[in-house]
Formats: structure tokens, C-alpha cells, sequence
């Protein structure tokens, strides 16, 4: 063998069937492996961001890595964004970026760079450049185990063209997987004493605590003791739905957030951060704790979530509590011109069993959450990282890992451009992804921003940095020109009969909503001043805002 096909025959006896490919000269010796290893899904990817981001999709479905397959460091640039929200959602990745054959980077040829300082960005756990193919496959090896250990991480293995096509290349055994462990005892029957004292105990959930297992034994501990349950803003996989216990998301918007917590006396973390503010506003803390309130650590991402809640739980006496369980209901089917709120009505309305649901819709995504929490159970993916552009591409991931599941992402319309290219990828994969994107013409979450961060007065020039309007995108068209079934719709009875035909035929579709900003006028002008206000407005009346702004 040499080194190529030894790395792949390494990965595949691993359990990595994908890899997503963007590949250039440095690997072409990798490219002619891929047909040495049967084992080895090969998926190409028009831009190294759409190849990242479904890594990332694949592997928040999957619950193990794919590779990547990037060219040099302007290839590895191309991919960072999706690959740092893949590192905020700890999800793992193993990331393999060719390189120059080690004897010519003296030469610093025009595509030399520095990749292991790039690399570093999003692989902070893991970088090594291999040195020789001897030495390749225990790289590998060390590669998967980073990845696959807990918890999950992008590792990145730069390999040299001469290391890949040399000869001699020995395939190494699998790591052992991890075996995580449960919270100390310590740990427990502190927050158990802290949760007795009948102070305000809130429960915040994040990473593996949203599965279903760490759910309901967080459900029930919450039924028992009387805490509340928070979800972390942006979820990396959470698993809801009709059957399952109800968990509210912290608010993205800081104000939002606050009105959440205010009274806290007690935080638990679960496999979750402590929460903040997304960006620095001024005059506004950025640590979302409130005064006073005291942060505990149930389990780090490190340890088993659903153990330790089992643990807490069997220390309350709340093991045989049974929790209330979201209630099997949908909205309505919606009628008359569309708008952002009835497209996530329609699909509150139609989403079916089983589903996984990727949100990246931004501002107008906000009524998704409240109108499918009763729908038939299905997986939410988000934002983690916030860098914009990974619905589309997490997309192709999620049904690569989940063929027999019906994949709907929601996108904004300036995010979907980020990534479009993904489109191209589900074609030629035949991928069951309904792609929804709202056009409305606008960067309508800056809009907003720009009147919350208190910026000066903007004119004509500033407003015409956020705005899409010309000329108007026209996505049915784009996605047409790469082989996907695509149309428009502005009212609500097109679109339903859209999302029905899309749902019903295999392979992929987009729908075009037209609709307008959800954020805009009256509206906009108003929620600074209602958000600077919530401090000072009575808690319930706070909390009715707070519903009617982001339910």
C-alpha cells in the first residue's frame, strides 16, 4: 500500500464511511485511493465550506466522525466557518488537509501556507502534520481518537503529497471509543442540597443532555423538586417533539435571556456553558447570570449527561417521578399571503414523523419553535457556532447519516448565498432535503442589531449594506441551474402545497417563501426601546413580552 490507501483502509476499519471532498493537486494520490476502499463513501463538495458543514451535519446524526478532504490552506481557509461551529458544537471531525510534498516547501510555491497555524482556529485539541508514511496510519489513528473522545472535536492531520503517495503505508487499529463517566458524588448531592433549599433553581441543558434519555430524567427531577429546565440558545442536536418533555431555549437576544433567568439563585450546568451575551452592547453585562446566583457543574461535556441526571434524580427521590410530556398537537393549516410566521405554521402543520429539522432561518424563524413543539418527534439542529452559512451544508450531512429520514431546512436568504453550492451536492446525491429559504430581501437580523448596539444615525450608504434588494434573488432559478426542483411561493396555500408535493417525492426541492421581514418598521423601530425597558417592567409582565417577542 502506500500512504493513501493505507489512511483510508485506517479510517474505514475505524467506522468512517464518509469523507466530503474538496480536492486539488496535493491529493490526488488520496482521490485515486478512494476506489481501494469499498468501505469509504466519497461525497464531493463544490466549496470547502458546504464540505465542512456536512461533516458536521453527518456527525451530529451519525454520533461518529466523517472526514473531510480540504486542499492546502486556502482550502482549509475556504472551509474555517463551518468547521468552528462544528468545534462550539463539539461535534467531531476528522480533518484532513494536503499539503505540499515535504521536500518542496522550501520552495514557497504560490499555494504555501502555514497551515498548522490556520488549522489551530478550529482544531485547538489536535493538529499534527504527518511526516512520513510510515508514521501516517498511527497519526490517523491519534487523528480519530481526538475526534471521537470526549468531548468531540475537529482534529486536523495535514498530509504532505510525498507522505501520501509514498510507499510502505501500514494501516492502524481503531481506537478504543471512549467510555465517559457519570458526575461525582460530590458534585450530585451538593446540587441536590442547593435544589432542596427551595431557592430558585434553574436547570440548564446542553450537548448530549438533550437527548432523549438526559430529557426525561431531567423532566422528572424538574416535576419533583419544582426547578425549571432551560435549553442552551443554540443546540448542537436536541431530540423534541410529542412524547417528549417541552424545553424552552435560553433567547438568543441578551435582554430576552435575562427575563429567563431574573431570580435565579442557583444554576446547574449539564453539558452546557455558562450563558452570555452573543456580542458586547454597551452599557449591557456580557455574563447572563444574574447578581447573586450561585453556578454549579453537574457534568462537563466530558461526562455522560444521562447518568449523572439519572444520579441527581435518584438522589432527590425523583427516579419513579413521572414528568409531563409535550402533548401531541399542530397548528392549523395557514391561508392568505405569506409571511415568515406561516411558513413555520405550515410546518408545524406538516412536519412529518421522524424528521430532522435544521434551523438557520434567523429572524424569521422565530414562531418555529412554539409551532412544532407538539408535531411528531423529530431532531432540531442550530446555529452552535453562529458563523453563518451551515444549514444547507449540515443538510447534505444529516441525510447522508439519516437516508431514511426526511430532512426540512429552514434558511435565511442571506445565509443561504454562503453556501448555495450544497444544492449542487444534494443533486447529485439525491438527498430527500426540502430547502426552505426565506426571501425577504434583507440582512434582517443586522437591521435589527443596528439599532440595539446604539450605532450613529445611518443614512442611505450604511442601510444599503443590509439589504438584498438589488437586485432581488431569485433561489428557485439558482437551485434549478443545479438540478433541484424548485419553486416560489407567496401565499400560504402555495407553499403548503410545495412542502406537501416535496415531502411526498424523494431527492431534493427548494422552496422560495417570498415573504416579508418579520423585524421591520414599526416593529423594529420599537424593540430596542421594549428591550432597554424589561428590567424595570414587573417579572410577569416581562415574561408576556418575552413570549410575545420570541415564544
Amino acid at each position: 500500500m502506500n500512504g493513501a490507501q493505507a489512511l483510508l483502509k485506517t479510517l474505514a476499519d475505524a467506522g468512517i464511511e464518509v469523507c466530503f471532498t474538496n480536492p486539488g493537486t496535493s491529493e490526488m494520490h488520496f482521490v485515486a485511493a478512494l476506489d481501494s476502499e469499498p468501505r469509504m463513501r466519497a461525497v464531493l463538495a463544490l466549496f470547502e465550506g458546504v464540505a465542512t458543514g456536512a461533516a458536521d451535519g453527518y456527525a451530529r446524526m451519525a454520533d461518529k466522525p466523517a472526514a473531510t478532504l480540504l486542499h492546502l490552506g486556502c482550502g482549509l481557509g475556504n472551509g474555517l466557518a463551518n468547521l468552528h461551529n462544528a468545534r462550539k458544537g463539539k461535534v467531531p471531525v476528522v480533518n484532513i488537509v494536503g499539503d505540499h510534498a515535504t521536500y518542496h516547501t522550501q520552495y514557497d510555491a504560490q499555494l504555501q501556507s502555514d497551515i498548522e497555524t490556520v488549522a489551530r482556529n478550529v482544531s485547538p485539541g489536535f493538529v499534527r502534520t504527518a511526516q512520513s508514511t510510515a508514521a501516517l496510519c498511527q497519526d490517523a489513528a491519534d487523528a480519530i481518537a481526538a475526534a471521537r473522545g470526549l468531548p468531540g472535536q475537529v482534529a486536523t492531520l495535514v498530509l504532505p503529497a510525498d507522505v501520501s503517495w509514498g510507499e510502505g503505508g501500514q494501516p492502524c487499529p481503531p481506537p478504543a471509543p471512549p467510555a465517559p463517566t457519570a458526575a461525582s458524588d460530590e458534585a450530585v448531592q451538593a446540587i441536590a442540597q442547593a435544589i432542596r433549599s427551595g431557592e430558585k433553581t434553574i436547570v440548564l441543558l446542553g450537548g448530549h443532555a438533550l437527548r432523549e434519555g438526559a430529557l426525561r430524567s431531567a423532566a422528572r427531577i424538574a416535576a419533583h423538586s419544582g426547578v425549571q429546565l432551560l435549553a442552551e440558545v443554540f443546540p448542537t442536536r436536541m431530540e423534541r417533539g410529542a412524547g417528549l418533555p417541552a424545553v424552552e431555549r435560553v433567547a438568543y437576544l441578551a435582554e430576552l435571556a435575562g427575563v429567563q433567568l431574573a431570580g435565579a439563585r442557583h444554576l446547574v450546568l449539564v453539558d452546557a456553558k455558562s450563558p452570555v451575551s452573543f456580542f458586547a452592547y454597551p452599557g449591557k453585562a456580557s455574563d447572563l447570570v444574574p447578581a447573586g446566583c450561585t453556578v454549579h457543574t453537574l457534568c462537563s461535556p466530558a461526562q455522560d449527561a444521562a447518568a449523572s441526571l439519572d444520579k441527581l434524580a435518584a438522589a432527590l427521590g425523583a427516579s419513579a417521578t413521572q414528568p409531563p410530556l409535550a402533548p401531541a398537537q399542530r397548528p392549523g393549516r395557514p391561508r392568505g399571503p405569506l409571511t415568515a410566521p406561516k411558513v413555520c405554521k405550515a410546518v408545524g402543520h406538516l412536519l412529518p414523523e421522524n424528521a430532522i429539522l435544521i434551523d438557520e432561518a434567523i429572524t424569521s424563524g422565530l414562531m418555529l419553535g412554539v409551532m412544532t413543539a407538539g408535531c411528531p418527534r423529530h431532531d432540531l439542529i442550530t446555529l452552535t457556532g453562529g458563523a453563518i452559512g451551515q444549514g444547507l451544508p449540515n443538510a447534505v450531512g444529516a441525510a447522508i447519516a439519516c437516508p431514511d429520514r426526511p430532512v426540512i431546512a429552514l434558511i435565511g436568504d442571506g445565509t443561504a448565498m454562503y453556501t448555495l453550492q450544497a444544492l449542487w451536492s444534494m443533486a447529485r446525491e439525491n438527498l430527500h432535503v426540502v430547502s426552505v429559504i426565506f426571501n425577504n430581501a434583507s440582512y434582517s437580523v443586522l437591521n435589527v442589531e443596528l439599532e440595539r448596539v446604539g450605532a450613529e444615525q445611518a443614512g442611505p450608504k450604511a442601510k444599503s449594506q443590509l439589504d438584498l434588494k438589488g437586485p432581488v434573488l431569485n433561489f428557485a432559478q439558482l437551485a434549478q441551474g443545479m438540478g433541484v426542483h424548485a419553486v416560489r411561493a407567496s401565499t400560504a396555500e402555495d407553499f403548503c402545497q410545495a412542502l406537501e408535493y416535496a415531502l411526498a417525492h424523494p431527492g431534493p426541492h427548494l422552496i422560495e417563501a417570498l415573504v416579508p421581514e418579520s423585524l421591520a418598521g414599526p416593529k423594529r423601530k420599537v424593540l430596542p426601546w421594549l428591550l432597554r425597558a424589561l428590567p424595570s417592567l414587573p417579572p410577569q409582565v416581562a415574561r408576556a413580552l418575552k413570549r410575545k417577542i420570541a415564544p
